[in-house]
């Protein structure tokens, strides 16, 4: 072998793992919903719905790593998210079908719905506190995620990630304005958007039951079913009519979320 075919030839081992990293996050969905400020507001209603045994035992784990509390680490599975992990934020469902079916939707328990499975298991059961204080960290981040209606939509759009628009001036998708467009255009305080979520679920009233504790595909299966809705997919760039009919259901999706968290971690940790 020559020499220039031997330099080539290092130079495509060494660029292959790049290439499959490159095509890998090109491939999949973004699995930031919410963005920090939301996931940290559904941490702070979960927080203030503990029983006292589970706030103690929480507050114990946590103890594991000083100064984290529950809302700081509200974000720790995406800035720890890895091409391992990165199917546990979402499922897929076939366009018009919100009926969950695990060998089709998350073969190998490999989406939200078998992965908040998975970490509650772990959470309640015996493992070492390092193995539970993660659990714990996934729990409140996927609980989150499961209430973004796109992270649990249509394969054939990548929840969204494929549906260009324009928002606030800038090009996006459809997928992007849920996980944090909508939020950011309200331009509150983190203080703000918690009081604005405890207004809109005082406001449902009778609908308060439906905070009650979910299994995750029933959570998965809810949030699809919203995608399904006449009018979720804006027809042209979402104006400030798609605004207003939608801000409301981003409300009462992190307060369900930050209501079925607490019910699940009160469940977990009697």
């Amino acid at each position: 072998m020559s020499c220039w075919n031997c330099r080539a030839a290092t130079f495509a081992r060494l660029l292959a793992p790049m290439v499959l990293i490159a095509l890998w996050a090109m491939c999949m969905p973004p699995a930031r919903a919410w963005g920090v400020q939301g996931h940290q507001v559904i941490a702070a209603i979960a927080w203030q719905d503990l029983q006292p045994a589970a706030r103690e035992e929480i507050v114990r784990l946590l103890a594991l790593e000083p100064g984290q509390t529950l809302v700081s680490v509200a974000t720790w599975a995406d800035e720890h998210r890895s091409p391992a992990t990165a199917s546990w934020h979402y499922l897929n469902f076939p366009r018009g079908q919100c009926q969950f079916d695990a060998t089709r939707d998350c073969p190998d328990g490999q989406c939200v719905v078998g992965a908040i499975e998975r970490q509650r298991s772990i959470l309640a059961s015996k493992a070492s506190d390092d193995e539970r204080l993660r659990a714990l960290k996934y729990l409140v981040h996927f609980l989150a995620d499961v209430h973004q209606p796109l992270h649990a939509g249509y394969q054939d759009d990548r929840g969204g990630n494929t549906v260009q628009l324009r928002f606030l001036m800038r090009g996006s998708n459809l997928h992007a304005l849920w996980d944090s467009g909508l939020l950011q255009q309200l331009a509150l305080t983190d203080a703000a958007l918690l009081t604005a979520v405890q207004a809109q679920a005082q406001a449902l009233g009778a609908a308060s039951d439906r905070a009650k504790l979910m299994a995750a595909k029933d959570m998965a299966q809810e949030s699809c079913r919203i995608v399904a809705q006449p009018g979720f997919y804006p027809q042209g760039d979402p104006d400030s009519a798609y605004v207003a009919r939608m801000t409301p259901v981003v409300l009462e999706r992190l307060g369900l979320a930050g209501a079925r968290l607490a019910a699940l971690l009160n469940q977990a940790l009697p």
